[in-house]
Protein backbone atom coordinates (compact mmCIF):
# COMPACT_ATOMS: atom_id res chain seq x y z
CA UNK A 1 0.00 0.00 0.00
CA UNK A 2 2.95 2.46 0.27
CA UNK A 3 3.49 1.40 -3.84
CA UNK A 4 3.06 4.19 -6.82
CA UNK A 5 0.43 1.87 -8.39
CA UNK A 6 -1.53 1.17 -5.08
CA UNK A 7 -2.03 5.04 -4.68
CA UNK A 8 -3.03 5.55 -8.47
CA UNK A 9 -6.00 3.04 -7.55
CA UNK A 10 -6.67 4.83 -3.91
CA UNK A 11 -6.89 8.27 -6.42
CA UNK A 12 -9.37 5.93 -8.62
CA UNK A 13 -11.57 5.20 -5.91
CA UNK A 14 -11.74 8.87 -5.16
CA UNK A 15 -9.36 9.54 -2.57
CA UNK A 16 -6.34 12.19 -2.73
CA UNK A 17 -2.46 10.61 -2.26
CA UNK A 18 0.33 12.86 -1.41
CA UNK A 19 3.63 11.10 -2.20
CA UNK A 20 6.83 12.29 -0.48
CA UNK A 21 10.38 11.27 -0.83
CA UNK A 22 13.38 11.71 1.49
CA UNK A 23 16.55 11.72 -0.60
CA UNK A 24 20.34 11.99 1.21
CA UNK A 25 22.01 14.01 -1.86
CA UNK A 26 20.64 11.99 -4.24
CA UNK A 27 19.53 8.86 -2.81
CA UNK A 28 16.00 7.63 -1.73
CA UNK A 29 16.52 7.06 2.65
CA UNK A 30 12.60 7.05 3.24
CA UNK A 31 9.41 8.44 2.43
CA UNK A 32 5.88 7.79 2.58
CA UNK A 33 2.43 7.72 0.83
CA UNK A 34 -0.59 9.63 2.58
CA UNK A 35 -4.15 9.31 1.70
CA UNK A 36 -7.17 11.41 2.41
CA UNK A 37 -10.70 10.61 1.89
CA UNK A 38 -12.93 13.90 2.99
CA UNK A 39 -15.79 13.39 5.49
CA UNK A 40 -17.82 16.36 5.53
CA UNK A 41 -18.77 17.64 8.91
CA UNK A 42 -16.04 15.08 10.81
CA UNK A 43 -12.67 14.97 12.42
CA UNK A 44 -11.00 13.75 9.37
CA UNK A 45 -7.33 11.89 9.00
CA UNK A 46 -4.90 11.58 6.77
CA UNK A 47 -3.52 8.04 6.86
CA UNK A 48 -0.84 5.99 5.70
CA UNK A 49 -0.73 2.28 5.90
CA UNK A 50 2.33 0.55 5.64
CA UNK A 51 4.50 3.38 6.86
CA UNK A 52 7.39 4.58 8.26
CA UNK A 53 9.63 3.11 5.56
CA UNK A 54 13.02 4.10 5.97
CA UNK A 55 16.46 3.00 5.25
CA UNK A 56 18.26 1.99 8.75
CA UNK A 57 19.97 5.43 10.29
CA UNK A 58 17.50 7.59 8.82
CA UNK A 59 14.60 6.91 11.05
CA UNK A 60 14.22 9.72 13.21
CA UNK A 61 14.56 13.00 10.47
CA UNK A 62 13.15 10.61 8.32
CA UNK A 63 9.86 10.76 10.69
CA UNK A 64 10.49 14.62 11.82
CA UNK A 65 10.50 15.79 8.06
CA UNK A 66 7.21 13.80 7.39
CA UNK A 67 5.45 14.92 9.94
CA UNK A 68 6.76 18.54 8.96
CA UNK A 69 4.78 17.88 5.49
CA UNK A 70 1.93 16.51 7.21
CA UNK A 71 1.81 19.36 9.15
CA UNK A 72 1.75 22.10 6.02
CA UNK A 73 -1.69 19.64 4.87
CA UNK A 74 -4.00 19.74 7.60
CA UNK A 75 -5.09 22.83 7.43
CA UNK A 76 -6.36 22.36 3.91
CA UNK A 77 -7.55 19.02 4.97
CA UNK A 78 -9.42 19.64 7.99
CA UNK A 79 -7.32 16.90 9.41
CA UNK A 80 -6.24 16.55 13.07
CA UNK A 81 -4.18 13.79 13.14
CA UNK A 82 -2.35 11.16 11.27
CA UNK A 83 -2.71 7.38 11.04
CA UNK A 84 -0.05 5.02 10.23
CA UNK A 85 0.10 1.64 10.71
CA UNK A 86 3.15 0.29 10.83
CA UNK A 87 4.65 -3.28 9.95
CA UNK A 88 6.65 -3.32 12.86
CA UNK A 89 6.53 -6.22 15.91
CA UNK A 90 7.23 -3.87 18.29
CA UNK A 91 6.90 -0.25 18.58
CA UNK A 92 10.08 1.81 18.20
CA UNK A 93 11.33 4.62 20.20
CA UNK A 94 10.85 7.12 16.98
CA UNK A 95 6.95 6.75 16.99
CA UNK A 96 7.16 7.58 21.19
CA UNK A 97 4.46 10.31 20.56
CA UNK A 98 2.20 8.29 18.64
CA UNK A 99 -0.82 6.70 20.22
CA UNK A 100 -2.84 3.20 19.96
CA UNK A 101 -5.35 4.15 17.32
CA UNK A 102 -8.90 2.85 18.68
CA UNK A 103 -9.22 0.38 15.07
CA UNK A 104 -6.91 -0.71 12.75
CA UNK A 105 -7.33 -0.21 9.11
CA UNK A 106 -5.99 -3.12 8.38
CA UNK A 107 -5.45 -6.44 10.34
CA UNK A 108 -2.47 -6.46 12.69
CA UNK A 109 -2.53 -10.38 12.78
CA UNK A 110 -1.54 -12.17 9.74
CA UNK A 111 -0.11 -15.93 9.35
CA UNK A 112 3.21 -16.12 7.05
CA UNK A 113 4.54 -18.73 5.05
CA UNK A 114 7.92 -18.97 4.76
CA UNK A 115 9.26 -19.43 1.07
CA UNK A 116 12.93 -19.75 1.01
CA UNK A 117 13.59 -23.41 1.72
CA UNK A 118 12.89 -26.08 -0.79
CA UNK A 119 9.11 -27.19 -1.62
CA UNK A 120 9.57 -30.54 0.06
CA UNK A 121 10.73 -28.46 3.08
CA UNK A 122 8.00 -25.78 2.50
CA UNK A 123 5.15 -28.96 2.43
CA UNK A 124 7.10 -30.88 5.50
CA UNK A 125 6.51 -27.68 7.50
CA UNK A 126 2.59 -27.75 7.24
CA UNK A 127 0.05 -29.84 9.28
CA UNK A 128 -0.66 -33.14 8.29
CA UNK A 129 -3.70 -32.05 7.10
CA UNK A 130 -2.16 -29.94 4.76
CA UNK A 131 -0.33 -31.47 2.70
CA UNK A 132 -2.33 -34.48 2.53
CA UNK A 133 -5.27 -32.58 1.36
CA UNK A 134 -2.75 -30.14 -1.17
CA UNK A 135 -1.67 -34.33 -2.27
CA UNK A 136 -5.62 -35.15 -2.67
CA UNK A 137 -6.28 -31.97 -5.11
CA UNK A 138 -3.57 -33.60 -7.19
CA UNK A 139 -4.62 -36.98 -7.45
CA UNK A 140 -7.90 -35.64 -8.36
CA UNK A 141 -6.76 -33.62 -11.03
CA UNK A 142 -7.60 -30.07 -9.83
CA UNK A 143 -5.79 -27.37 -12.68
CA UNK A 144 -4.68 -24.30 -11.54
CA UNK A 145 -3.87 -21.00 -13.45
CA UNK A 146 -2.74 -17.38 -12.70
CA UNK A 147 -3.56 -14.87 -14.98
CA UNK A 148 -3.92 -11.20 -15.70
CA UNK A 149 -6.74 -11.28 -18.51
CA UNK A 150 -9.74 -9.00 -17.13
CA UNK A 151 -12.17 -10.86 -19.21
CA UNK A 152 -11.42 -13.09 -15.61
CA UNK A 153 -12.07 -10.55 -13.16
CA UNK A 154 -15.95 -11.20 -13.72
CA UNK A 155 -15.20 -15.21 -12.64
CA UNK A 156 -12.94 -14.12 -9.80
CA UNK A 157 -16.05 -12.12 -8.64
CA UNK A 158 -18.57 -14.69 -8.73
CA UNK A 159 -16.72 -16.92 -6.65
CA UNK A 160 -15.61 -14.43 -4.08
CA UNK A 161 -18.85 -12.95 -4.14
CA UNK A 162 -20.47 -15.96 -3.31
CA UNK A 163 -17.80 -16.60 -0.53
CA UNK A 164 -19.32 -13.32 1.04
CA UNK A 165 -22.98 -14.31 1.30
CA UNK A 166 -22.63 -17.70 2.27
CA UNK A 167 -19.89 -16.81 5.32
CA UNK A 168 -21.94 -13.42 5.88
CA UNK A 169 -19.10 -10.99 6.11
CA UNK A 170 -18.55 -7.70 4.20
CA UNK A 171 -17.28 -7.55 0.42
CA UNK A 172 -16.15 -5.23 -1.83
CA UNK A 173 -18.48 -4.22 -4.63
CA UNK A 174 -17.11 -5.53 -8.30
CA UNK A 175 -16.45 -1.97 -9.54
CA UNK A 176 -13.63 -2.09 -6.87
CA UNK A 177 -11.91 -5.15 -7.99
CA UNK A 178 -12.33 -3.63 -11.91
CA UNK A 179 -10.28 -0.70 -10.97
CA UNK A 180 -7.66 -2.73 -8.39
CA UNK A 181 -7.01 -5.25 -10.79
CA UNK A 182 -6.76 -2.50 -13.80
CA UNK A 183 -4.43 -0.85 -12.01
CA UNK A 184 -2.24 -3.43 -10.69
CA UNK A 185 -2.12 -5.87 -13.70
CA UNK A 186 -0.99 -2.96 -15.57
CA UNK A 187 2.36 -2.74 -13.16
CA UNK A 188 2.81 -6.46 -12.59
CA UNK A 189 2.15 -6.29 -9.33
CA UNK A 190 -0.90 -8.71 -9.20
CA UNK A 191 -2.77 -12.09 -10.88
CA UNK A 192 -5.82 -13.61 -10.35
CA UNK A 193 -5.38 -17.42 -9.47
CA UNK A 194 -7.77 -19.68 -10.19
CA UNK A 195 -8.59 -23.57 -9.76
CA UNK A 196 -11.14 -25.70 -11.61
CA UNK A 197 -12.03 -29.53 -11.71
CA UNK A 198 -13.80 -30.95 -14.79
CA UNK A 199 -13.77 -28.01 -16.14
CA UNK A 200 -16.04 -26.16 -13.24
CA UNK A 201 -14.49 -23.03 -11.20
CA UNK A 202 -14.23 -24.14 -7.78
CA UNK A 203 -11.99 -21.50 -6.25
CA UNK A 204 -10.16 -18.09 -7.00
CA UNK A 205 -7.49 -15.88 -5.09
CA UNK A 206 -5.98 -12.06 -6.13
CA UNK A 207 -2.47 -12.47 -5.07
CA UNK A 208 -0.22 -8.96 -4.86
CA UNK A 209 3.30 -9.22 -5.14
CA UNK A 210 5.48 -6.15 -3.52
CA UNK A 211 8.84 -6.59 -2.88
CA UNK A 212 9.83 -9.99 -1.38
CA UNK A 213 6.40 -10.51 -0.51
CA UNK A 214 3.80 -12.32 -1.86
CA UNK A 215 0.14 -11.25 -0.53
CA UNK A 216 -3.33 -13.22 -0.70
CA UNK A 217 -5.54 -10.27 -0.23
CA UNK A 218 -9.04 -11.83 -1.82
CA UNK A 219 -10.07 -15.32 -2.19
CA UNK A 220 -13.82 -17.08 -2.95
CA UNK A 221 -14.62 -20.72 -3.53
CA UNK A 222 -17.33 -22.93 -4.27
CA UNK A 223 -19.46 -24.93 -2.24
CA UNK A 224 -19.46 -27.89 -4.88
CA UNK A 225 -17.23 -30.72 -4.57
CA UNK A 226 -15.43 -29.89 -1.41
CA UNK A 227 -13.82 -33.23 -1.93
CA UNK A 228 -11.32 -32.22 -4.30
CA UNK A 229 -9.87 -29.68 -2.00
CA UNK A 230 -9.59 -27.71 -5.15
CA UNK A 231 -8.73 -24.58 -2.37
CA UNK A 232 -5.72 -26.56 -1.23
CA UNK A 233 -4.26 -26.72 -4.46
CA UNK A 234 -4.80 -23.49 -5.68
CA UNK A 235 -2.80 -21.87 -2.47
CA UNK A 236 -0.12 -24.24 -2.76
CA UNK A 237 0.17 -23.42 -6.68
CA UNK A 238 0.32 -19.67 -5.48
CA UNK A 239 3.26 -20.14 -3.06
CA UNK A 240 4.99 -22.30 -5.71
CA UNK A 241 4.73 -19.42 -8.73
CA UNK A 242 5.35 -16.77 -6.00
CA UNK A 243 8.63 -18.40 -5.22
CA UNK A 244 9.43 -18.38 -8.81
CA UNK A 245 8.81 -15.34 -8.78
CA UNK A 246 11.73 -14.44 -6.11
CA UNK A 247 9.40 -13.96 -3.95
CA UNK A 248 10.62 -15.07 0.02
CA UNK A 249 7.06 -14.64 1.76
CA UNK A 250 3.63 -15.66 1.32
CA UNK A 251 1.69 -13.40 3.25
CA UNK A 252 -1.75 -15.11 4.08
CA UNK A 253 -2.96 -11.38 5.34
CA UNK A 254 -5.98 -11.84 7.61
CA UNK A 255 -5.56 -14.15 10.65
CA UNK A 256 -6.59 -14.82 14.10
CA UNK A 257 -5.54 -17.34 16.91
CA UNK A 258 -8.88 -16.12 18.74
CA UNK A 259 -11.44 -19.05 18.41
CA UNK A 260 -14.30 -16.94 18.99
CA UNK A 261 -13.03 -14.08 16.46
CA UNK A 262 -14.68 -13.43 13.44
CA UNK A 263 -11.73 -14.79 11.47
CA UNK A 264 -11.25 -17.78 13.30
CA UNK A 265 -13.07 -20.03 10.58
CA UNK A 266 -10.87 -19.37 7.51
CA UNK A 267 -7.86 -19.16 9.88
CA UNK A 268 -8.32 -22.50 10.51
CA UNK A 269 -7.63 -23.30 7.05
CA UNK A 270 -5.10 -21.28 6.58
CA UNK A 271 -3.54 -22.80 9.46
CA UNK A 272 -2.82 -26.21 7.67
CA UNK A 273 -0.65 -24.39 6.04
CA UNK A 274 2.31 -24.19 8.44
CA UNK A 275 3.38 -20.72 9.04
CA UNK A 276 4.43 -18.56 11.98
CA UNK A 277 2.00 -16.06 13.07
CA UNK A 278 2.74 -12.39 13.27
CA UNK A 279 1.08 -9.65 15.33
CA UNK A 280 2.30 -5.80 14.41
CA UNK A 281 1.87 -2.42 16.81
CA UNK A 282 -1.09 -1.86 14.68
CA UNK A 283 -2.44 1.63 14.10
CA UNK A 284 -0.93 4.76 15.84
CA UNK A 285 -2.14 8.11 15.72
CA UNK A 286 -0.25 11.36 16.19
CA UNK A 287 -2.23 14.59 17.01
CA UNK A 288 -1.45 17.85 15.84
CA UNK A 289 -3.10 19.68 18.34
CA UNK A 290 -3.37 23.06 16.74
CA UNK A 291 -5.81 21.74 14.56
CA UNK A 292 -7.75 19.64 16.84
CA UNK A 293 -8.03 22.81 19.21
CA UNK A 294 -9.70 24.72 16.11
CA UNK A 295 -11.90 21.89 15.66
CA UNK A 296 -12.93 21.65 19.03
CA UNK A 297 -13.68 26.14 19.65
CA UNK A 298 -15.28 25.73 15.84
CA UNK A 299 -17.79 23.10 17.50
CA UNK A 300 -18.57 24.92 20.86
CA UNK A 301 -19.28 28.13 18.80
CA UNK A 302 -21.72 26.38 16.25
CA UNK A 303 -23.52 24.44 19.55
CA UNK A 304 -23.64 27.97 20.93
CA UNK A 305 -25.47 29.31 18.01
CA UNK A 306 -29.49 30.02 18.90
Amino acid sequence: MQSWAWADFKQIEGYQTFRYGIFQQETLVGGGIFYFYPRPHSANLLIAPGIPCFTPGYEVIGMELLLEQVKQLLPTLSAIALRVEPLFLQKPPFLEKFVRAPVDLLPSETLLIDLCPDEAEILANMKPKGRYNIRLSQRYGVETEFTTELQNIPRFYDLFWETVERQQFFGEPYGFFINLCQTLFAANMAEIGLATWNDQLLAAILVIYWGDRATYLYGGRSSLYPHVMANYGLHWAAMQRAKSKGCQVYDFYGYTQNPRHNYAKFSQFKRQFGGKPVTTIGAHDYFFYDQLTDLLINTLRKLAQP
